[in-house]
């Protein structure tokens, strides 16, 4: 595995992809991005059954077409109960950001993200030996 880590991201915005994988890549992380969560779960199973595991999922919780993040992370949680998921949103007063852990997530991250919130997300939620 390249990196630190490795990230897998659900959104369906390609300005947020591409910065964000840019940002990963610059971190030293390894990013692969989908655009829903069924693809989100597609790849997940795929990699971890290669025996190339995600370390951590970015799910943005609204997507235009196909499942958000919410869904997303039932789907996941149900096929890998120790998968650890961040909320990414720009809406912070929605219920499953505000109250992110008793939907599944491990974290959320406030869109538009910086640099460095991004960073300190990582550093949190990815820890290696």
């Amino acid at each position: 595995m390249a990196g630190k880590g490795k990230v897998l991201l659900m959104d369906d915005e390609q300005i947020v992809v591409d910065m964000t994988l840019e940002v990963l890549k610059v971190l030293d992380y390894e990013g692969m991005s989908v655009r829903d969560g069924a693809a989100a779960l597609e790849l997940y199973t795929q990699e971890k059954e290669a025996g190339l595991p995600f370390d951590l999922v970015i799910l943005d919780l609204s997507v235009r077409e196909g499942l958000g993040g919410k869904d997303a992370i039932a789907l996941l949680k149900a096929y890998d109960p120790a998968v650890k998921a961040v909320v990414s949103s720009g809406y912070s007063d929605d219920p499953v950001v505000r109250h992110f852990m008793q939907y599944g997530f491990s974290g959320c991250l406030s869109k538009p993200y910086r640099l460095r919130d991004l960073k300190d997300l990582l550093e949190q939620m990815i820890k290696k030996p």
